[in-house]
């Protein structure tokens, strides 16, 4: 079954913070720096899910979701924000370009990867790890 989650995070030290806590569940991840980058590395790869930062270079979270969404191939893949962005209205304007779910940074190591599944479609199970 696919593990495979892609981060699109332009902070090293982001990305390395959760790479390292879902790797350590035993899912596999890839990473892209920037939303064109990322958006290329999910049509290729199909993920299980993707974790996306709104705040990226080139094009900006709200405008990959938007842009992931408009893929058929993509319409089971859940997008989840992992953002810094926590002002009013932030949660609703990425739900609204098309993520799925929304969590705020800095994340809780002790409840993130929890926070990940609860977002994987049903028939993924975290027991086959």
């Amino acid at each position: 079954m696919n593990n495979t989650l892609l981060i699109i995070e332009d902070n090293e030290q982001n990305f390395y913070m959760m790479r390292f806590l879902l790797e350590k569940k035993g899912f596999t991840v890839i990473g892209a720096e920037n939303g064109r980058e990322g958006i290329e590395m999910a049509l290729h790869n199909k993920p299980l899910a993707i974790l996306l930062d709104i705040q990226l270079p080139e094009m900006d979270g709200y405008a990959v979701a938007a842009e992931l969404k408009q893929h058929d191939e993509m319409d089971d893949v859940p997008i989840i924000a992992v953002t810094s962005y926590a002002m009013v209205g932030d949660r609703e304007r990425i739900l609204a370009a098309g993520a799925t779910g929304y969590i705020e940074k800095p994340i809780d190591p002790e409840t993130f990867v929890s926070e990940i599944i609860e977002y994987l479609p049903r028939d993924w199970s975290d027991k086959e790890k």
